[in-house]
């Protein structure tokens, strides 16, 4: 038995109800709208979220590109940039993990919005077909809570991933201190980032699990030397260790390394063995080891040249007798 008219939901589409007009066919019109409409439907919606989806990687990408190439501060760059003191344009200072940084971040990002995109469209495919998506919609929420319950350290790991590439807190070749482990960053994920130690091991640790970092690699660095000068007079020692310091800011293998030149502070603290002065120098964070490795071999040389050295070895021997430098009649003996 042939229907008057076509269904409700046929007779609400306009190019339905346009068939059936021409044609006063409910059987036409029903039959273009399952064929046609519905298919037409279902492949603009495909297109749709395609076009979206391009629209929006090309955007991320565009942004990618941008950070890890060019000056100008952008969306993905940090909120501080952290450029050593002794660069003379901040311009100039384009750090690898930045391009490293951005790819990680624009990669998580276009596949968030491959999914976003795409759970859209289907969707909206399945309401095409009529599917009532409430009940469909609510068991995805009792999974998703549940999923949630699961994997909260998956999850955690991967939120602090995510922050942690976006603020810069330490990359692939920084120093860094994590806690039980310290050493060199080797990779960086979104849920685990491997550090090598001073004695070769390699550590795995979840991004979670970070508490706090200390990093060594970023900016400048600051060497501190603390050097025992027993009970010699500070002025001497001081001029003496102020001299050695001096030269090390005017080693060309060095000088490019130093942000401020070095500074004898003065005695930092009294011990039972004598006085401890302390020598600080302002350095660029790549160049902190070899300057402050320089630094202290200078200043011992200069101590033991000085003398003092060996006071502090006589003083230690005989505790209570005054170190006194021997005298050429000391040395040849009385006569």
């Amino acid at each position: 038995m042939t229907r008057e008219s076509p269904s409700a939901e046929c007779i609400d589409d306009p190019l339905c109800e346009f068939a059936y007009k021409l044609t006063g066919s409910t059987w036409f019109a029903e039959g273009s709208y399952w064929i046609v409409v519905k298919p037409l439907r279902i492949v603009l919606i495909v297109l749709l979220a395609l076009i979206a989806r391009w629209a929006l990687h090309r955007t991320i990408n565009r942004l990618v590109r941008t950070t890890g190439q060019s000056s100008v501060p952008t969306l993905l760059r940090p909120l501080r940039e952290r450029i050593p003191t002794a660069a003379a344009e901040p311009g100039e200072f384009v750090p690898e993990r930045r391009r490293q940084r951005a790819a990680a971040i624009g990669s998580v990002l276009r596949s968030v919005v491959t999914a976003f995109v795409f759970g859209i469209a289907l969707l909206m495919i399945l309401r095409e077909f009529n599917f009532d998506l409430a009940p469909l919609l609510a068991s995805a929420g009792i999974v998703g809570v549940a999923l949630g319950f699961g994997a909260q350290s998956l999850v955690k790991d991967l939120l602090a991933g995510l922050f942690m590439l976006i603020e810069d807190q330490y990359g692939v070749g920084d120093t860094v201190d994590l806690g039980e482990a310290t050493g060199v960053v080797e990779s960086v994920g979104l849920r685990v980032t491997t550090v090598r130690d001073g004695r070769g091991v390699l550590w795995y640790i979840r991004n979670g699990e970070i508490v706090r970092v200390g990093n060594k690699s970023q900016g400048w660095a600051l060497v501190v030397v603390d050097l025992p000068i027993g009970f010699a007079g500070t002025e001497e020692a001081t001029a003496v260790l102020r001299t050695a310091a001096e030269s090390v800011a005017l080693d060309p293998s060095l000088a490019e390394e130093i942000v401020e030149p070095p500074n004898v502070l003065g005695v930092e603290q009294i011990t039972v063995d004598g006085a401890v002065i302390r020598t600080v120098v302002k350095t660029t964070a790549e160049g902190q080891f070899a300057v402050g490795r320089e630094l202290r071999r200078r200043l011992a040389e200069a101590l033991d040249n000085s003398g003092i050295t060996a006071r502090i070895a006589a003083a230690r021997l005989l505790p209570g007798v005054p170190a006194v430098e021997p005298t050429e009649t000391g040395r040849g003996g009385s006569t």
